[in-house]
């Protein structure tokens, strides 16, 4: 046999072999087909779709870094390492902040829930340094309806003390509590706010009577008028706040805020019921921004209370790229001699790196 043939004869096997594998039909599997992320914008930018559902979701939070010093914003008469004296020194925080929004629309109206939980890094010298967490939101809102974690409507209804850092040197409430809460929005620039509240540490109701929080509000191109009043169970005392918000030109804001309460305060322990913060049955705060450009704007605040503590604090915040804001703050606190505190007056700053997403 020569090569010729040889070869000749290995092609026609090889032919024959592909030929019966030819015979028997090859399944290709077809590929699935992707499920994509789709775009929920009822309800905002940044939502989207949860897979096989009608929810609308958004995910977001902002990374900080705080440098405070000064008498009010750093820390004072720290123990030198060396054990040889005592110095002053920086207060340093870093905060990781994780939010989520979600929104459905049902028959009973919409349907909507907020988180958000912190997580921070404090510097050794603070009274709980270390590593540290909270959860801060925590609610369910169906229409009108608010029930689960939320900061109480004596601060959220009427708005905070002014687009500082340091809004609460005069303290104008509490923060933290539990919520049974109905928000009525009347379309015609009235809105009304009824909140059943726990309250929260020393302050948490003691028997099955809540606190009570209780809002009206008018507002309008020009600004708003509002107010809260509450009622503490524990102590049966009343608050209230009233605010006045206008907006002269496009880039001036400002405000005029004033509270008084009818509980007694303990000037030996600090303690005041849970709404009546400052010091005395009054306090007064005022203040403003204004937008320089897109990027930078100017906010300051003043407050009083009739324990004689006054408060100052302005700051520039300047918007470095969309997203990352860079804001530096003075503070200035002057206390007259009371039955709260002795004399005296005290400065400092605060540097703060923040990222948004």
């Amino acid at each position: 046999m020569n090569i010729k043939s040889l070869l000749l004869g290995s092609a026609a096997a090889l032919i024959a072999v592909s030929g019966a594998r030819a015979a028997d039909a090859v399944t290709v599997a077809e590929p699935e087909p992707a499920e994509y992320v789709k775009i929920c914008d009822v309800y905002g930018a940044g939502y989207f779709y949860i897979p096989g559902t009608e929810t609308c979701l958004r995910i977001g939070g902002y990374i900080r870094y705080d440098i405070g010093v000064g008498d009010v914003n750093g820390h004072t008469d720290v123990p030198d390492r060396m054990g040889d004296g005592f110095n002053d020194t920086y207060h340093k925080l870093a905060r990781f902040a994780l939010k989520t929004w979600t929104g459905q629309e049902t028959e009973l109206g919409t349907l909507k829930t907020y988180t958000e939980t912190r997580f921070n890094f404090k510097d050794g010298w603070d009274e709980d340094a270390g590593n540290s967490s909270s959860l801060n939101f925590a609610w369910i809102q169906l229409g009108g309806l608010r029930v689960g974690k939320d900061e109480t409507a004596f601060q959220t209804f009427i708005g905070y003390a002014g687009n500082v850092i340091d809004d609460d040197i005069v303290v104008d409430g509490p923060y933290d509590t539990n919520v049974i809460q109905y928000y009525f929005d009347a379309g015609n620039g009235f809105s009304a706010v009824v909140s059943l509240e726990d309250g929260s540490g020393d302050d948490t109701i003691d028997s099955y009577v809540p606190h009570v929080v209780g809002g009206l509000k008018y507002t309008q191109g020009w600004g708003a008028i509002s107010a809260v009043g509450a009622y503490d169970s524990n102590y049966e005392e009343w608050t209230g706040k009233v605010r006045l918000d206008v907006t002269p030109v496009e880039n001036v804001s400002l405000f005029l805020m004033a509270g008084y309460g009818t509980g007694d305060d303990n000037v030996f322990s600090g303690g005041h019921d849970f709404y009546k913060k400052w010091d005395g049955s009054w306090a007064v705060w005022g203040g403003g921004s204004y937008k320089f450009n897109e990027k930078t704007s100017f906010n300051a605040q003043l407050a009083y209370d009739e324990g004689k503590k006054f408060a100052l604090a302005a700051n520039v915040a300047y918007t470095a790229v969309p997203g990352f804001t860079i804001t530096a703050e003075v503070d200035y606190v002057n206390e007259g001699a009371s039955a709260y505190h002795p004399s005296g007056d005290a400065w400092g700053g605060v540097l703060r790196f923040q990222r948004d997403f």
